[in-house]
């Protein structure tokens, strides 16, 4: 087992992806072809399209100082080049928070910088992503391995500063190392680190992200309230000669622990420098029962299963990579991590998947086999009418005429009903959206800052925040009263058109509003652990303490939009299924009147009119087909699911679709 293992799993998953993408494409062509499509429709395939190609996967390593998260991410993706890459030896070496990623719209490899005075702002990382031009570029040269660790050098740089300096800067000085004269310490040059460059998980899809120790946790606030929960694994380091320290359990307890609940998060624990514990004198069996004592004690104190804690060593593991040294690399146990990757870390994602796009498309797909299915009735039941009637056949097709222009003409009664609930819902939206409105939000902000201003004493900040949440908690709740209004009513809507439609009913989509409200109250909570700490802090940390409510406030913004975009949106969509089932038997009708009336104008044969209804029939089995077709790629498992077994799709099907 090897990195190539998680390489395999990682291609599958982005060819899976890339067959998705083709599938859904191909069934936009289809429902076109067949008069099925619609403005509704092409918005949901839009939006499938768009989550697929944006998706990524997202790996964050965390852990105290020297705990050798930067070794092990060395040991993992940067073996190839025969040396450390990224800057790993004693000491502090990743002083800034590090992303390592893939921007298929750059031609060079770079990394930038962000330089720390930039904390002095208010701004958040997010927003200074979209200001280049604050940024520090280093070009990066992959064929030069040694341009390339001088410039990974630049990510550790330290630079010396007076204590009052960096205590505004929302550093701690007892985190800090001493610069050699009085009155100064060392503290990052650079505040957040990207870094860009062509490797093969990366170019796939995979991001990494390295963060410093405790203090970067605490003095920046935007990792632990957005870049940690929006990963999909964390990779928590400690030290296998040290266990789970006080530091440890504060970071794990503080920043960790709760996002497996909280989002879903894989939380793996990794006791590296196994390798302190080796002793050739005792024994390979003494070596192996102290190192799964430490395992096991972890596991009790981190409150995690033994499975999810890895014993390692990083350092070994790249140098036998290095040396291409097959039983020192199996002594460091990394294989181990690598497997959880490619099983644990890529399963979860897939999952995610399968349920905001494949199941999304299926039901859209599976709803238009079933219009088609019923014109196929339709046609065959015509065709045996035709074969045994003896009557006249001019007369039985004006009398199917007659009957397909009723039932059309009861279809578009319909269809107007629907019209008129959906303006009433639409309306009921715009209540749902009144009721979280950006300039309710806006004056809260205002009121909140308004607070923060006149007052920077704790007790003044205890109060301005606690005034903030429990405005938004009110506004939410207004929110919840609308959203069980518009529920009974689309509750009711799709009841009636169930009682209608007993061989095709479909079930209403109700607004949840529940997510939503468990993210304000998490926010709210890390508000109140900070507040908590607030008497514990130094006076003269106001910056950090306003960069913090800035950052939090902005996560409540970020929430408050999406949720009024979801408000509209679901108001837009909610009677989508119904629309979507009434207008196509409205146009499948259509079809059958211009059909019919082709039959009736054609003076040949009773002969040659079946055999135009053959070939419509013909025609529609095709199309049934192609259907069953699309259907059942959608339907095949994720590659990881197949059987435990890596699949990968034939070449042709990973060079096609969007990219």
């Amino acid at each position: 087992m090897s990195m190539e293992r998680l390489s395999q799993q990682v291609e599958a998953y982005v060819a899976w992806k890339r067959e998705l993408m083709r599938q859904i494409t191909r069934y936009r062509s289809w429902l076109v072809q067949n008069r099925l499509t619609g403005e509704s429709i092409e918005a949901r395939l839009d939006a499938a399209l768009r989550l697929l190609r944006s998706d990524h996967i997202t790996l964050a390593f965390v852990g105290e100082f020297s705990r050798g998260k930067t070794e092990l991410i060395n040991s993992l993706f940067f073996s190839s080049y025969g040396q450390r890459m990224l800057p790993s030896h004693a000491g502090r070496t990743t002083m800034c928070p590090t992303e390592l990623f893939f921007n298929p719209r750059s031609e060079r490899p770079y990394i930038r910088l962000l330089p720390i005075e930039t904390r002095l702002a208010e701004a958040s990382i997010a927003q200074f992503k979209r200001v280049p031009g604050r940024w520090v570029n280093i070009p990066l040269d992959p064929d030069d391995p040694a341009n390339m660790i001088e410039a990974f050098t630049q990510v550790a740089k330290t630079k010396p500063m007076p204590v009052e300096q960096a205590i505004q800067l929302g550093f701690h000085p007892d985190m800090l190392e001493s610069a050699g004269k009085p009155g100064l310490v060392q503290v990052p040059a650079w505040r957040h680190a990207l870094i860009h460059f062509d490797h093969p998980l990366l170019r796939q899809g995979l991001r990494i992200l390295d963060t410093p120790g405790l203090n970067a946790l605490g003095s920046e606030p935007e990792l632990t309230l957005s870049m940690l929960p929006s990963s999909q694994a964390i990779i928590f380091l400690l030290a296998a000669d040290a266990g789970v320290t006080a530091s440890d359990m504060h970071i794990w307890q503080n920043h960790i622990r709760q996002l497996a609940e909280d989002r879903q998060t894989s939380l793996f624990a990794v006791l590296n420098k196994i390798d302190v514990l080796w002793d050739d004198l005792a024994g390979e069996s003494f070596v192996q029962n102290a190192i799964a004592q430490v395992r096991d004690a972890t596991a009790r104190q981190l409150g995690i299963a033994s499975a999810d804690v890895l014993p390692l060593s990083a350092k070994q593991a790249l140098l036998a990579k290095v040396r291409n040294d097959r039983p020192l690399l199996q002594r460091s146990q990394l294989e181990a991590l690598e497997e959880l990757l490619c099983e644990r870390i890529v399963a979860q994602k897939e999952r995610l998947l399968e349920r905001q796009v494949v199941n999304q498309v299926l039901a859209l797909l599976q709803n238009s086999q079933h219009v088609l299915n019923l014109r196929l009735e339709k046609v065959r039941e015509q065709q045996g009418q035709l074969a045994n009637q003896q009557q006249d056949n001019g007369q039985l097709l004006f009398e199917l005429t007659a009957k397909t222009k009723h039932d059309h003409s009861e279809h578009h009664k319909r269809l107007l009903n629907l019209k008129t609930n959906q303006r009433l819902l639409q309306r009921q939206g715009e209540l749902l959206c009144s009721a979280v409105r950006s300039q309710r939000l806006e004056e809260h902000l205002e009121r909140l800052r308004s607070n923060l201003s006149g007052s920077w004493t704790t007790f003044g900040i205890h109060q301005a925040i606690l005034s903030f949440f429990s405005a938004v908690e009110q506004d939410m709740h207004h929110l919840g009263l609308e959203a069980e209004t518009a529920n009974r009513m689309v509750a009711a809507i799709y009841q009636r058109h169930n009682e209608e439609n007993p061989l095709h009913g479909i079930d209403a989509p109700l607004f949840n509003l529940a997510p939503y409200q468990r993210e304000l109250r998490q926010l709210r909570e890390k508000g109140d652990q900070f507040r908590l700490h607030l008497k514990t802090l130094l006076t003269e940390q106001r910056v950090l303490t306003r960069r913090f409510f800035a950052t939090l406030v902005q996560e409540v913004v970020a929430l408050h939009q999406r949720l009024r975009q979801e408000a509209a949106q679901w108001a837009y969509d909610a009677l989508m299924p119904l629309m979507q089932h009434t207008l196509e038997h409205k146009q499948l009708l259509e079809s059958h009147m211009l059909r019919l009336k082709a039959l009736a104008q054609d003076t040949q044969q009773a002969r040659l009119r079946g055999e135009r209804l053959q070939r419509y029939a013909q025609e529609l089995e095709q199309q049934l087909q192609q259907a069953g077709e699309i259907l059942r790629v959608l339907r095949r498992p994720a590659p990881i699911h197949r059987q435990g077994k890596v699949v990968t799709l034939p070449t042709a099907n990973r060079q096609q679709g969007a990219e």
